[in-house]
């Protein structure tokens, strides 16, 4: 019996000769596969964080490239014009003719003078023609040749909302307009101007 034979163990399990089994530490799977998840992972992440400073320094290009094959042209804000919108008269510039549709006396008087105050040329005061006089049910009517209504008749309606523009066949530069029976008064002054600087407001340019 060898001395490598534990007691009470004889017969087949006798171990004889220099020779015996060695203990082996079982191997840990389940690291090994966790470790490697994780280097994928790490990988994964390296390169994605690559690809967004990629993008970042050349402006975007990257993601433009990969939706179409070709960078998306950036808008690049030109200088401020200074065209306005609408090459609009100065009150100044409009004569306007002030005439009352209504049954209350002394409206077209008040109202031509603070027009007037306003800075507008008036022309003609008093009542209105036959045609209008008693007939206007809304705040008023505005009245002008067909290349004023986007000029002097724009300008004019910023002092009254609510005023119905129309077009007559005059050949004159100057317009009317005829108070109705549901006027009350021009509009405050701060707001009349207000309307009339965003009517002489330069375009933005627009991306």
């Amino acid at each position: 019996m060898s001395m490598l034979t534990p007691p009470g163990m004889g017969g087949k399990y006798r171990i004889t000769g220099s020779k015996y089994p060695r203990m082996r530490r079982p191997r840990h799977r389940r690291r090994i596969v966790l470790a490697a998840v994780a280097a994928v992972v790490a990988l994964g992440l390296a390169g994605w964080g690559t690809l967004q400073l990629i993008d970042v320094f050349s402006g975007g290009s990257t993601k433009s490239t990969a939706a179409g094959g070709r960078d998306t042209p950036r808008c690049t804000p030109s200088p401020t014009p200074t065209t306005p919108v609408r090459a609009l008269p100065r009150p100044g510039q409009i004569t306007v003719n002030v005439y009352n549709a209504t049954p209350r006396e002394g409206l077209a008087k008040t109202t031509a003078d603070e027009l007037r105050k306003r800075g507008f040329v008036i022309g003609k005061v008093g009542n209105a023609p036959e045609t209008y006089d008693k007939k206007v049910p809304g705040a008023g009517i505005l009245l002008g040749a067909t290349t004023a209504s986007d000029s002097a008749l724009t300008v004019l309606g910023t002092q009254l909302k609510g005023a119905t523009s129309k077009a007559d066949t005059r050949t004159t530069k100057d317009v009317d307009l005829i108070i109705g029976t549901a006027f009350k008064a021009l509009d405050v002054q701060k707001d009349a101007d207000q309307a009339l600087a965003t009517l002489s407001t330069p375009v933005k340019p627009s991306c």
